[in-house]
């Protein structure tokens, strides 16, 4: 699976998630997109999953219209996210379209 992280999204979480592909938005030359953009641009490109810490995400796009699944994370928890990446693996597996 193809996953993409969002600005601000732990790097320390690609590790936990060995079996996927994963990609920055920053390696994509995507660090100044808006979200709106940043969807876009990650579904046309091929992206399965975004992984973000946007928690207002959800009220700013229009989601359910997506290919590509949004995953969300706290990232002003990241000591319980820590202890969550199993689970947010198996959320990102589960994505699958």
């Amino acid at each position: 699976m193809l996953v993409l992280f969002d600005q601000g999204t732990p790097v320390g979480i690609r590790h936990s998630l060995r079996e996927h592909t994963v990609k920055t938005a920053n390696e994509q030359g995507w660090s100044a997109l808006l979200n709106g953009e940043l969807l876009r641009a990650a579904e046309t490109a091929g992206f399965d999953v975004l992984l973000t810490t946007d928690t207002n995400l959800r009220s700013q796009q229009n989601l359910a219209r997506l290919r590509i699944a949004v995953v969300v994370i706290n990232k002003n928890r990241w000591k319980l996210v820590r202890q969550q990446l199993p689970d947010i693996a198996a959320a990102i597996t589960a994505a699958r379209p």
